[in-house]
């Protein structure tokens, strides 16, 4: 391998960003659970139908990031708790949409200080310019991204 070839993990982009949202989703979900008893993947749920309600566990899966096996184990377990609530769509008797009950509401409407007091401290010392950037550079990441995964689904490079 010649030395241009040779990764640097710790600037390797996909690593920072992963180890940084590992970081970050790790200090979140110890306090939900402590609190709330909620997982990560739970919390993201819960985050996810407060703010849509009525989407389906395949949507809800496609914006948490979530495989179905992890977004189908953590809706079982919200609605098993009474926080979420499964309702059959009328277009379609096999799929159900999500929506929050008013224990799972309840819990939605405590976090939700926790998580925004959470960013502030993390962005503490971000002028609002910076804090802009950081927005902008991340929407085009997600977005080469999506156009990546698009490419190679179709067997391109």
């Amino acid at each position: 391998m010649s030395k241009n070839t040779k990764l640097n993990l710790q600037n390797f982009l996909p690593y920072r960003l992963t180890k940084l949202s590992g970081v970050i989703s790790r200090s979140l979900a110890e306090r939900y659970s402590r609190q709330f008893d909620l997982s990560i993947h739970e919390w993201r749920v819960v985050a996810i139908i407060g703010e849509t309600p009525g989407l389906t566990a395949r949507q809800v899966g496609k914006f948490a990031s979530l495989d179905k096996v992890n977004i189908s184990r953590a809706i079982d377990k919200l609605e098993k708790n009474g926080r979420l609530q499964r309702k059959v769509m009328a277009h379609d008797r096999r799929a159900y949409s999500l929506e929050l009950t008013k224990t799972g509401e309840e819990i939605l409407n405590k976090i939700v200080p926790l998580a925004l007091e959470f960013e502030a401290k993390l962005m503490d010392g971000f002028s609002e310019t910076e804090i802009g950037t950081i927005h902008t550079y991340l929407n085009k990441l997600d977005h080469r991204a999506e156009e990546l995964v698009s490419i190679m689904k179709e067997g391109g490079e």
